[in-house]
């Protein structure tokens, strides 16, 4: 079972709205998800995303692949929590 992180759409027309979940590649997009490990709102400016980091390194290290938007908002919320940690 291939794992992958991945956005999910929610939202009204127009007005998309994301959760970030671990899911089997297969399912759809919009589908059954395993777990859900954050949510993404684009709308605001700056976007809002909210991760929750320990589960995704959790799924990172099962051997989850994330997909180039997931990984790049992955990599920004590192960004912002390790100056946080100091």
């Amino acid at each position: 079972m291939p794992v992958t992180l991945r956005l999910a759409r929610r939202g009204a027309k127009k007005a998309p709205f994301y959760h970030v979940v671990a899911t089997d590649s297969r399912n759809p997009r919009d589908g059954k998800f395993t777990e859900e490990v954050g949510t993404y709102d684009p709308a605001p400016t700056p976007a809002k995303v909210n991760l929750k980091l320990d589960r995704i390194e959790h799924w990172l290290k099962m051997g989850a692949q994330p997909s180039a938007t997931v990984a790049r908002l992955i990599k920004g919320s590192r960004k912002q929590a390790a100056p946080a940690q100091k």
